[in-house]
């Protein structure tokens, strides 16, 4: 079984493109960190719908040992550090992918 986490980020008003680009340097640095980590990936909204999120990650673990792993894990936690006092909103899902 695959597990498959999204999460999805609205900035507060005045989050600037520095804050992003220390959350996205952050989050980049956790595919060599963190084992459980078998697909990884994150952006910027497009811009392309009405009332999107502004931002998203997407992470495959093996299982849900894999997610709380990588939940837990001490730079996941510091780049949530940095993250949570910017948020207006956030949304997650963990789903198993087919097959």
């Amino acid at each position: 079984m695959t597990l498959r986490h999204i999460a999805l980020f609205r900035w507060q008003d005045g989050v600037d493109d520095a804050q992003i680009a220390e959350v996205e340097r952050l989050l980049g640095a956790l595919p060599a960190a963190v084992p459980e980590l078998r697909s990884y990936s994150f952006g910027r909204d497009a811009g392309v719908s009405e009332g999107a999120f502004d931002f998203a990650v997407v992470a495959d673990v093996d299982d849900e040992a894999g997610f709380v792993a990588y939940r837990d894990h001490p730079d996941h936690q510091a780049a949530l550090a940095v993250i949570r006092p910017l948020l207006a909103d956030r949304a997650a899902i963990q789903y198993p992918l087919p097959g």
